[in-house]
């Protein structure tokens, strides 16, 4: 690869074009690696031989270092590429280093964004309903352009930005190798606004078609592959928008709504319908696979937008990621994490330590007061007309100047009034040393000086905060914090300040959230009371005690007080006066905070000891006239001021409007945020500005400070003509590893700082590592600055275990020695110290993110994030970087407050550019992306964004953003590795054996014996009929119509409660006469065919079942339609009719008008209805004979239901499979002729038909029966039935439940007032197919406790197709019991019980007792071998009652022998087994069984055809979606499924639909925190949407269809990256 440093640009066009293409080729994967370099090769030999030509214009390229990520300029690009540089030469004629430019960040940015044009990849964009983007209305206060700029204003760009760490040099670099020592004279920049839409640099816009869309669609993007040679420099934003191709978009007239097959009305989840997917019938046809939808060759389906775009997200995670951090981990069973091997390229420090520095001797000056309030009765006796303070009204116009006659005498006013006259005459309400809290607004400098001076010569502490505007401000609760730890109790604020607090309705100041009880005091003159001639304040001589308090908000919001003493207060100002060259009677203009900071330090402390007359511009001056400043210190020649970078730039943005402005008095400019990396490009552009108006280079003064440390350096005025201080160009690379390396290699990466001057006058500084014990740094690394003064902070105020580890550091060498006794002040700020001992300072401590191992500093993400353009689509100063900790290591988010005119393509082409820079300038993935719509941010009070608010509000999912871009794919490189799937080379012999010697049991389990009785006289004692006799249900029937005719066996009950059917044995029997009688006369049904029953619940249903017996035919019971929903139910109906071949329908008058009608005919051709007869008014006939069959084993009935997985199966039941089956639930549950239970389930498949229809006539017991429609008129029916009839055993089903659960969980009291007890039901039993539901079944419970419920009641049943009932609780044997099994284990398809509580656990309960005559053995479903107990597996199962096979049409005897009639492929050969298709275990408890036997329980996980194999572990479904459905309040029910190895999170949204954009993070993290998984999309969808069958189990493959046809019309669809 000799030829990759060579410069392609000197290259013939025709090569160049033949190189694009192959890269291009090399892309989309359409060739490989040895390939492509074998024809690049080719191409190129002809001119490697020659000497490499060098580009025109002398700029010589130098040569690319071969680090693993540089690569060449993209040859397609390249023409562009050369002829950008060239041009750029012309114009800065090569002399001055190209790097200070502040124009760099954004061509940084704009080369990292070509660099991915060329993989033009489509990323598919997120799809919205038109109603969630809506904007909040923006409030007017904001100016144009977000002017709300935040303190740690961005607007102005830092020269950041990289494509690669840079490979180090391995010989030692001196510290002068790291500055620059460009002259800086020359030195201009343009104006940070400017700095994206400035010369050649400016994009063009194009006019482009706004694309109508509607809804439902979304939009499909395409990527377009020609290589394009755009003529000139054709605009840069064409390099994005090419990649991310544009939508094309149907035009919305010719668009109508989907049809809606979801077969639900979206507010209610309206009736549960069975849907088979798209007509999948098992055992149907001679090919019997699943196919999951209509399907192209490579499994895409055709016609649906949705899997284009998914095969865009699939495509564009196919392309070759930049390796992770490591490629090689130890995958440990207790570790999950990777943990990356370290990188040996990591560049290491390689200095020698640092050595302490220190700042020159604080001078003694003769007349420098003992203390500062005697500065002040100085100047106040003395100089009492000299002004003090001049404050500006709201146009900056001066409103009144404060002299020091006047602070004096009312600061003497006010300490007599807080001293003498708060309270009665003889309380004294304050002393000296309490804490009091100053409130006052930024726009009244003037009663803030006068308090704060009146708390000094009080000797009370002054703590001054924010005036707090409402209970929601961000972070008040933080502020009631500092007030608490401070023991604050009393408030000083102005007359006005007072009366725009926010009060009770009865007019008192509000109680903010967490702040204590505080008394408020007016601190306006005429509510002073002048003290008596004899009093004067005590002045006492600076001592330890604290001065006063300033807040300071930490990383996590917390807001703590540092607590100054009097004497740093007063070293501070002298230090300060020292460093500044204060002198007497200057002016000074203050733009800066007066309460905190350097606005107090130098606006109101160090200008009181030197009779200092400060100009005060506040805040909303400078919003309304950004340019005041600057004519304040025009018009009162001020000598000082002190400004952030925001000003600067906010000034020189203004700065046409005045053209007579002279800054030639300024003697500093001192800059606060000096420390902040943009701050360079500020300086410069502002000097650049207004060095025409008078201003000199060398009053600029940047400086560094942190409240714990205050000033920590500052950069003393130079002396005209000296040579400017050097600038720092380090290597970002560099910097995320801790070191220090001159940027050599891409101008790009490299970040340049400007330095803060040197320490303060009597400091002593260190730099130590961040993180551990303070081990001092070597000279070549970045550390904490630590600071020894004694003008710093001394404590936290209230914090002791916190002020020990900031204010008392001491510095340990490398071999963890301390090198001195003197404590240290941590500051807060990253920085190193440079050649001359001048201080550069690169980040804060609070704005670090670590990253797998690196740093990066929030302000840097900032900047990159700015310089892509936001012009149009984001707020300026309102946008907030944090990390949030998800899987074990930190992740980055971004997040921006929208323009309400920024489109969502607009929107979305940000975001993409923005993460493409970001990666490619910090070598770092962003996790998450999100817009917000204006304003809606929390704030400072200064304006900026409340950063810790901001994250707060987004881990709990109340951000509401407009937009949101999750790239977890990128950034999440420390997963577990995928688990390789092991050959099985090792047979289930073997695995056997091996668990036979490892002491482990097989996993297997049996009921007790169904023992038939063979005595006739013991039969006729006992007076049961003769089971062994006849082994028939219409024997049975018979019997008991002749032994007991008038015993009651059924009574159905209507929603009041009411009676509203019976019947007894005779009654029954004659009914089933009647109708088998109209069967042979009205259908002629022959003997053996198939018949369907189509009846609501009830007893019709019971008589035409034994009357189609008594008939000879088999009954095929079918659920009937949903007459508000034929559409969607009728279908189903005609399906299970057509493959059942039914020769009639037996049914209802109403249900045949139905059948028969026009709206059936719009779903299905109702012309080809077999027979229908209605069994209504039959006349009384008898048939001539009742039907018995010649064996058992000839079909007794069909069952047909729809799976979960959508798929429609019917099975065949043998009459001894039904007598089987009726025999063990009889003596499972102890069921005889004087029993009464009642069931509340569906009667149309499965074990709720058996209870329904089958075994009140085998047993004799009466059965009540409650239709579960009946409750939603009536929720209480099934409880107060329960009570009414006193009621030992029930049945129900979880959609029952979950109705009382949901209904009456807060009624229990109301249920008891009207008489309802549960205490006489000993069993309640659920009937399902499925993993018991644990937390909805101990939820019925625990709520129905209070009415009676035992809770031992509650019990599952489970049964699956093969096998009906293959467990039961019953009412002997143990109690079911609880396990916890490791959810890691699971995945591997092991069990490992772990304790109640363990994290990653997964609480199970055993599905019932397994029911007598049933066996069940877990078998490996590959390899057909029987498992060990502490294995998952297929749970089979052998019994008299199983299925006798599917009902097929063709005879698919290959599905039956599988399913039906299996044996193991080892261990016991000859018995048959039929397959259930669920996974489960096996355990065996300490629990005892009737026979004294210790219990086999038996644990259902879930159904194998629903399981998701992902990275090669096994997923459960409801696992994920359990904890989706806990992420966030408003998520309702939620389902997942994959598609193409994406997983795909489908949530029902029950809030409101601005809350739909919240819910994407918050379920990607917790699948990715609880299941080690990365959620491929993300769909929000209307309540009801998720199709939920009559068992009330969701149909996920029917949901997953759906989506892929684009049928859900969601809310909001996001593709996470």
């Amino acid at each position: 690869m000799s030829d990759r440093g060579s410069d392609l640009s000197a290259l013939p066009k025709e090569v160049r074009d033949q190189l694009a293409e192959l890269d291009l080729e090399l892309s989309e994967g359409d060739i490989t690696q040895k390939g492509y370099e074998k024809k690049r090769t080719k191409l190129l030999a002809p001119f490697i031989i020659q000497p490499p030509v060098a580009p025109p214009h002398n700029d010589v390229q130098p040569p690319v270092a071969p680090s693993s990520s540089s690569h060449a300029p993209p040859p397609a690009s390249s023409s562009r590429y050369r002829e950008r540089r060239s041009r750029r030469t012309h114009r800065t004629g090569g002399t001055r280093d190209d790097r200070y430019r502040s124009d760099i960040h954004s061509e940084a940015v704009q080369a990292a964004l070509a660099k991915h044009k060329e993989e033009k990849m489509a990323l598919p964009m997120p799809t919205k309903r038109r109603s969630t983007c809506v904007q909040s209305p923006i409030e007017t206060r904001t100016p144009p352009d977000s002017s709300s700029g935040s303190e740690d204003e961005s607007s102005t760009r830092r020269q950041s930005s990289g494509l690669a760490p840079p490979v180090v040099n391995p010989s030692l670099q001196s510290p002068d190798s790291w500055i620059s020592r460009t002259a800086q004279g020359s030195s201009t920049s343009s104006s940070a606004s400017s700095t994206l839409s400035h010369g050649e640099a400016k994009p063009h816009p194009q006019a482009q078609p706004q694309p109508q869309y509607k809804p439902q669609y979304q939009p499909l993007y395409q990527p377009q592959l020609q290589p394009q040679h755009p003529p000139h420099e054709q605009s840069r934003t064409a390099a994005v928008t090419d990649m991310l191709a544009h939508s094309r978009i149907a035009p919305a007239q010719n668009m109508h709504p989907p049809p809606d097959v979801t077969a639900v009305a979206p507010p209610s989840r309206g009736p549960r319908v069975d849907l088979p997917s798209n007509a999948t019938v098992r055992g149907m046809s001679k090919g019997q696979a699943r196919s999951s939808m209509m399907e192209t060759a490579d499994g895409v389906p055709v016609s649906s937008r949705v899997s284009t775009k998914i095969q865009q997200l699939l495509n564009t995670l196919k392309r070759p990621k930049r390796p992770p951090l490591s490629d090689f981990f130890t995958d440990d069973s207790e570790e999950i994490v990777q943990v990356p091997q370290p990188d040996p390229n990591t560049p290491r420090p390689e200095g020698r330590q640092i050595i302490p520095v220190k700042g020159e001797p604080l001078g003694v000056v003769s007349n420098w007061p003992p203390a500062l309030q005697a500065a002040l009765a100085r100047w106040g006796a003395t100089q009492g007309k000299s002004p003090a303070l001049t404050a500006l009204d709201i146009t900056g116009k001066p409103m009144y100047t404060l002299t020091y006659g006047k602070l004096w005498s009312r600061s003497v006013k006010l300490a007599y009034t807080l001293l003498n006259k708060l309270g009665n005459k003889n309380e004294q309400i304050l002393k000296p040393g309490d804490r009091v809290a100053l409130v006052y607004p930024n726009s009244d400098p003037g009663m803030f000086w006068v308090a704060f001076y009146g708390c000094l010569l009080a000797e009370v502490i002054p703590v001054p905060i924010e005036v707090p505007l409402s209970r929601k401000d961000a972070g008040i609760s933080q502020v009631g914090f500092l007030l608490g730890s401070c023991g604050v109790g009393l408030a000083l604020t102005s007359e006005i300040c007072l009366k725009g607090l926010p009060k009770t309705p009865t007019g008192e100041i509000l109680q903010f959230k967490g702040w204590p009880r505080l008394k408020w005091v007016i601190t306006d003159s005429k509510y002073l009371t002048k003290p008596s001639k004899d009093w004067q304040p005590h002045i006492p001589t600076a001592n330890t005690d604290p001065s006063y308090i300033e807040y300071k908000a930490s990383k996590d919001g917390t807001v703590v007080g540092v607590a100054v003493s009097k004497v740093a207060m007063l070293t501070h100002c002298q230090a300060l006066t020292q460093a500044c060259n204060y002198c007497e009677g200057e002016t000074l203009v203050n733009v800066l905070d007066f309460k905190k900071d350097m606005g107090l330090w130098h606006g109101v402390l160090t200008a009181v000891m030197n009779r200092i007359h400060t100009i005060s511009v506040p805040y909303a001056v400078m919003k309304a006239c950004p340019l005041s400043w600057v004519q304040r210190v025009h018009i009162h020649k001020a000598r000082a001021a002190l400004v952030k970078c925001r000003d600067l730039h906010w000034a020189m943005m203004a700065h046409r409007d005045q053209r007579d402005i002279s800054l030639a008095s300024l003697r500093m400019l001192i800059v606060a945020d000096g420390a902040n990396p943009w701050s360079v490009s500020s300086c410069d552009a502002f000097l650049n500005v207004f060095q025409s108006h008078g201003l000199k280079p060398e009053v600029i003064c940047p400086c560094a400070t942190s409240p714990e440390a205050m000033t920590v350096a500052l950069r003393r005025a130079g002396v005209p003509g000296a040579p400017l201080p050097a600038r720092a160009i380090l290597s970002m690379g560099g910097l995320s590893h801790g070191v220090i390396r001159v940027n050599t290699e891409d101008k790009n990466s490299a970040l340049t700082v400007q330095d803060v001057g040197h320490v303060m006058p009597g400091a002593l500084m260190c730099i130590v590592k961040p993180d551990g014990p303070p081990q001092l740094c070597k000279t070549d690394e970045i550390g904490e600055i630590i600071i020894n003064s004694r003008a710093g902070g001394t404590m936290y105020y209230g914090l002791p275990g916190r002020t020990k580890n900031t204010f008392e550091v001491i510095p340990v060498n490398a071999n963890g020695v301390p090198i001195g006794e003197i404590p240290f002040v941590r500051s807060g700020l990253l920085g190193f110290v440079g050649p001359g001992s001048l201080i550069f300072v690169v980040g804060k401590i609070e704005g670090l993110l670590m990253v797998s191992g690196r740093r990066h500093n929030a302000d840097d993400l900032v900047a990159t994030a700015l310089a892509v353009e936001p012009v149009k689509t984001v707020y300026r100063g309102r946008i907030a970087v944090f990390s949030i900790t998800v899987f074990y290591d930190e992740r980055v988010a971004i997040v921006a407050e929208q323009r309400p005119d920024a489109s969502e393509e607009d929107s979305f082409q940000w975001m993409s550019r923005v993460l493409q820079a970001i990666d490619s300038i910090h070598q770092v993935g962003l996790y998450c992306l999100a817009l917000v719509p204006a304003n809606t941010l929390p704030k400072t009070p200064l304006g900026g964004i409340h950063t810790s608010d901001t994250k707060q509000y987004f881990l709990e999912g109340n951000l509401h953003p407009c937009n949101i871009l999750m790239c977890p794919h990128t950034c999440v490189t420390n997963l577990p590795k995928p688990r390789q799937k092991q050959p099985v080379g090792v047979g289930p012999a073997s695995v056997m054996v091996g668990n036979l010697v490892a002491g482990k049991r097989i996993a297997q389990a049996a009921g007790r014996d169904l023992g038939m009785i063979e005595d006739q006289d013991l039969v006729r004692k006992l007076c049961m009929w003769p089971t062994v006799m006849h082994q028939y249900l219409t024997e049975a029937l018979q019997w008991r119509a002749q032994t007991d005719p008038d015993h009651v066996l059924y009574v159905l009950l209507n929603a009041k409660g009411v009676t509203v059917g019976t019947a007894t044995c005779v009654q029954l029997h004659k009914r089933a006469e009647k109708i088998a009688a109209a069967l042979m006369e009205k259908g002629s049904i022959n003997t053996g065919e198939n018949v369907v029953l189509l009846y609501p619940p009830g007893i019709d249903l019971i008589a035409a079942f034994y009357g189609c017996l008594y008939a000879g035919c088999v009954p095929v019971n079918v659920r009937p339609p949903h007459l508000q929903n034929l559409a969607a139910t009728l279908p189903t109906v005609r399906m299970i009719i057509d493959v059942s071949k039914a020769a009639c329908i037996l049914t209802t008058q109403n249900l045949m008008r139905i059948l028969r009608s026009k709206e059936a005919a719009a779903s299905v051709n109702i012309k080809t209805w077999p027979t229908i007869i209605d069994t209504d008014d039959l006349p009384r006939r008898r048939p001539p004979h009742v039907y018995k069959p010649p064996t058992a084993e000839m079909i007794a009935y069909l069952d047909f239901s729809v799976s979960t997985t959508g798929m429609l199966t019917g099975v065949k039941i043998s009459h001894a499979a039904v007598s089987a089956l009726c025999r063990s639930v009889k003596l499972q549950c102890e069921l005889y002729s004087s029993r009464q239970i009642a069931i509340c389930l569906d009667p149309y498949c499965g074990l709720g038909f058996v209870l329904w229809c089958l075994a009140s006539v085998y047993s004799g017991h009466q059965s009540i029966l409650i239709p579960p429609f009946e409750l939603e008129s009536c929720l209480s029916l099934w409880l107060s039935t329960l009570s009414q009839y006193r009621i030992r055993d029930t049945f129900c089903s979880y959609s029952v439940m979950e109705l009382c659960t949901k209904g009456l969980g807060t009624q229990t009291e109301l249920l008891k007032a009207r008489g309802v007890n549960l205490s006489c039901v000993r069993s309640c039993v659920v009937i399902a197919e499925e993993r018991p539901r644990l937390a909805l079944t101990q939820s019925f419970s625990k709520l129905f406790k209070d009415i009676g419920l035992s809770s031992r009641a509650v019990s599952t049943a489970f049964g699956s197709r093969v096998n009906l009932a293959v467990c039961l609780q019953g009412t002997s044997g143990p109690d079911p019991c609880t396990v916890y099994v490791d959810m890691k284990s699971l995945r591997h398809d092991r069990v490992r019980l772990v304790e109640r509580g363990a994290p990653q656990s997964l609480p199970l309960m055993e599905s019932g007792k397994i029911l007598p005559g049933v066996r069940v053995i877990i078998v490996n479903p590959e390899t057909r071998g029987p498992l060990g107990d502490s294995h998952l597996g297929e749970i089979w199962v052998n019994s008299p009652h199983n299925a006798s096979g599917y009902y097929t049409i063709y005879g698919e005897e290959g599905l039956q022998a599988d399913h039906f009639n299996t044996k193991l492929s080892f261990g016991d050969p000859h018995t048959l087994w039929a397959r259930t298709g669920y996974l489960g275990f096996v355990k065996r408890t300490e629990l005892l069984d009737a026979s004294g036997d210790r219990h086999d329980a038996m644990f259902v996980v879930g159904a194998l055809d629903e399981t998701l194999e992902l990275r090669g572990l096994r997923y459960h479904p409801t696992d994920i979606e359990t904890s989706v459905s806990r992420a966030h309040r408003s998520i309702a029910e939620s389902a997942v499924f994959t598609w193409t190895n994406l997983l795909v999170v489908v949530s029902e949204l029950c809030g409101s639909e601005q809350d739909a954009l919240d819910l994407v993070p918050l379920i990607t993290n917790v699948v990715l925190e609880e299941h080690h998984l990365i959620v491929g999309v993300v769909v929000i969808v209307d309540p009801g949407v998720i199709p939920i069958n009559s068992r009330g189990e969701k149909q996920r493959m029917h949901l997953r269809d759906s989506f892929l046809a684009d049928q859900l019309d969601p809310i909001y669809v996001a593709y996470n990256m």
